[in-house]
């Protein structure tokens, strides 16, 4: 298995952050692409978000794990769905509120859980001692599948938006799928929730011991 020196490669060189930076240029293109040109939005969201996969195999496969990378590979995630939201939010104005919500609440659990993550000193973000968190990060299938359920949810929505699709007693093919993956996306909310009260519970304790020290 390859295995690269860290010392033999710059960090901004490294296989996955590379990956990253195409991920960013597609899901740009994306935002440039949502209001008018469906189809290449699509396209090129989806291959951004596919190659979320690759980056992780390649920080495996190559030993080039990084803070930069991590972070880099979070934020791509939370602005690429938040630049999608912010879309939708003009598709679907009666809906204004529940997708700015579900925005706020995903930018802000994963920031505070990444930022937890860091001032703890753990070497990655999907390492924690909270259950359900556990098994979000440790079981990749239930990962994967949350994380694609989701995607589709906010995908599905946009495409029915310009393509609904046939219709059966006044419901769309597309808007009867954004119905069935709907719930993943409820889901993966409720565990947003998880991952912003846990990072805020870590951070407290991390304050804790800081004043006990002080104290001493």
């Amino acid at each position: 298995m390859p295995n690269s020196s860290p010392s033999s490669i710059p960090v901004w060189l490294f296989y996955p952050n590379l990956i990253g930076y195409a991920r960013i240029v597609l899901a740009l293109l994306s935002m440039w692409w949502f209001p008018s040109s469906p189809g290449k939005a699509m396209l090129s969201y989806s291959v951004s978000a596919a190659l979320d996969a690759f980056d992780g195999w390649a920080a495996r496969t190559f030993n080039q794990s990084s803070r930069l990378g991590a972070m880099l590979d979070q934020l791509t995630d939370r602005c690429a769905l938040l630049s999608l939201v912010m879309t939708l939010c003009v598709l679907y104005p009666s809906y204004q509120f529940f997708f700015q919500f579900s925005a706020v609440l995903d930018m802000s659990s994963h920031w505070l859980h990444l930022h937890a993550t860091d001032l703890s000193g753990k070497n990655t973000h999907k390492q924690s001692s909270n259950a359900i968190l556990n098994l979000y990060y440790t079981s990749r299938p239930f990962l994967g599948f949350m994380c694609a359920g989701n995607e589709a949810f906010y995908l599905l929505m946009y495409i029915a938006a310009f393509f609904p699709g046939p219709s059966l007693f006044s419901i769309s093919l597309m808007g009867f799928l954004s119905f069935l993956a709907f719930p993943i996306a409820l889901l993966k909310s409720a565990i947003s929730v998880v991952h912003l009260c846990t990072a805020a519970v870590d951070v407290v304790e991390m304050d804790e011991r800081a004043r006990a020290l002080k104290s001493q």
